[in-house]
């Protein structure tokens, strides 16, 4: 069952396979990963590397860095990045930096 999210989901796509931190999430197809993830109840996306305060999608259009996460080992800002089926994405370890060659 999804947990609780005051997001909307879209019905309209096609769903695939996603785990976000070892949860098995089934998500729009071609969404964008950052609202995906918060239509699916997803509600800390990575901990602050100084204080651990939890940290979600704020700006979701790549400015404020708030919704890193680490997909196939590149930490990258799921506001940036299209829903596809198998990604396996997780919280990145504190200290982790964003790879901006990607």
């Amino acid at each position: 069952m999804k947990p609780a999210s005051p997001f909307l989901e879209l019905d309209d796509a096609s769903r695939v396979d996603v785990v976000f931190d070892g949860m098995p999430l089934r998500l729009s197809d071609g969404a964008n990963l950052a609202a995906a993830l918060l239509a699916a109840g997803v509600s800390v996306f990575r901990e602050t590397p100084v204080s651990g305060a939890p940290r979600a999608p704020f700006c979701m259009m790549g400015a404020c860095f708030d919704c890193l996460v680490e997909i196939d080992g590149v930490v990258r800002q799921a506001c940036m990045v299209d829903v596809s089926d198998g990604l396996i994405v997780r919280k990145p370890l504190s200290g982790e930096v964003l790879d901006e060659t990607v």
